[in-house]
């Protein structure tokens, strides 16, 4: 960088974002703004160097931002002051957290600049094209065809890797290798092809290897959720820029709880062993009370029960839908969650492979069952009922339920009185099942 001035070469485009759109005349003074040498991250080979980039809290304003259009740098600005706004930067960097390894950065960059990006065309701005649009973005990636308005409304930055990322494409080209059919291409793979054609250029540097910057971003994330909702909301007065699109974005920062920690809350509620009252036992209190008065002639003191715990292991049944498109790195995550549930309650945990019967039925010990229950072939034909799965668990009397299934299946009477997860990859459906709570581990 050239020290800390502001900005020499994006000053007039910040001037007519500012006089063009309230919204990011509001953000945009928020935003550290410099001018800097060539990107401090490079990119691997083959990879389009950007223009401008931003870790975070600081946009740097490289040498190419200065041969691009007037116009065009004005929505290039727009769009890094976006990446700051919505926290991308934090939420990569959480995201790494969660996936560990496997998480890919520049596939997350990919979604957001995806979403930001049509927003932005959208609320009318130009962007240096090729670029990358959400809407061509799952065509390309997913085949799925969305509307502009739907996609940005419907997806934010982590359902979008997630559904990128957890395309199955690992059991797919099992499945295809054992029937002598060509793997599939996995959606990721079909991500980097778009992205690479569309001269994607990663400029977002999410830090995580620095855990100040971690604890820093944390503690400003409510700040920023109020800047952006007063920036918008003067948009919206205004009827002009961004924030007069009239609905809500999905990606907006706001405050999410992974599935992980809902998942982990449900189950061990239902694990943990709370004292009972025994009125055929005393309290030892309450003797040495009765024997105190007894000795000193006095009243008996009331009788107090006893507090026991309950002394068989609590059940946890997995169901786990073979028959569904299930990816290995989700499955891989939420074993480990579940498997980390059964070890700090000390709950038996029973996994249960189905579809439309129950194909195995197996206790999980020792330390290395998320290898086992990873390396289950998922890749079969068939459907999905979930009333033998249901039945069965119903036997092993469980303190809960967790299945882990697109729902696509009839599902049979409940379990009594026994709570049901029903872990879906995906959204929630619009129609819930008959019982049981519905978690989705899209984001």
């Amino acid at each position: 960088m050239t020290g800390e001035r502001h900005s020499a070469r994006a000053t007039r485009a910040l001037r007519m974002l500012g006089e063009r759109d309230p919204a990011f005349a509001a953000l945009a003074l928020w935003c550290r703004h410099r001018d800097g040498g060539p990107d401090p991250f490079p990119p691997p080979n083959g990879a389009f160097e950007p223009p401008a980039w931003t870790d975070g809290a600081t946009i740097t304003y490289g040498p190419g931002f200065a041969t691009l259009a007037p116009h065009e740098q004005v929505g290039l600005a727009a769009h890094l002051i976006l990446h700051v706004a919505f926290r991308h930067a934090p939420r990569a960097a959480a995201m790494w957290r969660r996936f560990g390894a496997g998480f890919d950065e520049a596939t997350f960059n990919v979604a957001a600049d995806a979403l930001i990006n049509e927003a932005l065309l959208l609320a009318g701005y130009a962007l240096p094209r090729p670029c990358v649009t959400v809407v061509e973005l799952l065509a390309e990636a997913l085949g799925e065809r969305l509307t502009a308005e739907t996609a940005v409304v419907r997806y934010d930055a982590e359902a979008l890797y997630v559904r990128l990322t957890a395309s199955g494409a690992g059991r797919a080209a099992k499945a295809g290798d054992r029937n002598g059919r060509a793997p599939t291409v996995s959606a990721a793979e079909r991500t980097r092809t778009y992205a690479l054609r569309q001269c994607f250029a990663q400029d977002v540097a999410s830090g995580r290897a620095d855990p100040e910057a971690a604890r820093r971003e944390a503690a400003e994330e409510a700040e920023w959720r109020q800047r952006v909702a007063r920036a918008f909301e003067a948009g919206r007065r205004a009827g002009t820029g961004i924030g007069a699109l009239g609905w809500r974005l999905a990606d907006l920062p706001e405050a999410r709880t992974p599935w992980e920690v809902v998942l982990r809350g449900l189950v061990t509620k239902a694990v943990t062993q709370a004292p009972r009252l025994s009125h055929g036992r005393p309290a030892r209190r309450w003797i040495a009370r009765d024997d105190a008065a007894r000795r000193e002639g006095t009243a008996a003191p009331a009788f107090e029960p006893a507090m026991l715990s309950e002394r068989a292991t609590p059940r946890v049944v997995v169901g786990l839908d073979c028959s569904g498109s299930v990816d290995d790195a989700l499955l891989g995550l939420f074993a480990a969650q579940v498997a980390g549930i059964g070890r700090r309650s000390g709950a038996e945990v029973h996994v249960l492979v189905f579809d439309e019967t129950v194909r195995s039925q197996r206790v999980m010990r020792g330390a290395d069952w998320e290898r086992e229950l990873t390396g289950i072939d998922f890749a079969r034909d068939g459907g999905t009922s979930f009333a033998p799965m249901i039945a069965a668990a119903a036997r092993i009397d469980p303190a809960i339920i967790v299945v882990l299934t697109d729902l696509d299946g009839p599902f049979g009477p409940a379990p009594g009185r026994t709570p049901v997860i029903w872990a879906v990859p995906g959204p929630a459906p619009r129609q819930p099942p008959p019982f049981g709570r519905v978690l989705s581990l899209a984001r």
